[in-house]
């Protein structure tokens, strides 16, 4: 895991020194450097998945909870990841207000992707109470 670590590393530093010397000659190069690393680091650290999806399965077996719950945290984590990345991406290309917006999206995203969580709460609570 150390190794792999150290070559993602490796391919974002390596990356982010190309791309400051290509800024200077041509920012679309630039960019598309930044592109195609992150492509690779992030295809690459989606190997990591496949052991983490399986141990939260695993636990989620264990317990009474229904599997829909898991569904929506796989959601929850990718409307996460997904606009992290957009809003950064955005961010790097000087576009803050489409950083933000991006944000503001996912944001709204995780409010109504909880509402069934939420629901599934106060009815929990209001069977308790009376």
């Amino acid at each position: 895991m150390i190794g792999e670590t150290a070559s993602a590393a490796a391919v974002c530093m390596v990356a982010a020194i190309l791309a400051t010397l290509l800024k200077q000659y041509c920012r679309e190069q630039a960019l598309f450097c930044v592109l195609g690393a992150c492509a690779v680091v992030g295809l690459a650290a989606a190997a990591y998945l496949t052991p983490i999806a399986a141990t939260l399965n695993e636990l989620f077996q264990k317990t009474a909870l229904p599997s829909a719950y898991l569904e929506i945290l796989w959601k929850a984590l990718g409307i996460c990841y997904l606009t992290g990345i957009a809003g950064d991406l955005c961010q790097d290309c000087g576009e803050s207000a489409l950083a933000h917006m991006a944000e503001l999206w996912g944001r709204f995203s995780l409010l109504l992707l909880a509402l069934p969580l939420l629901q599934a709460l106060l009815e929990t609570v209001t069977e308790v109470m009376t």
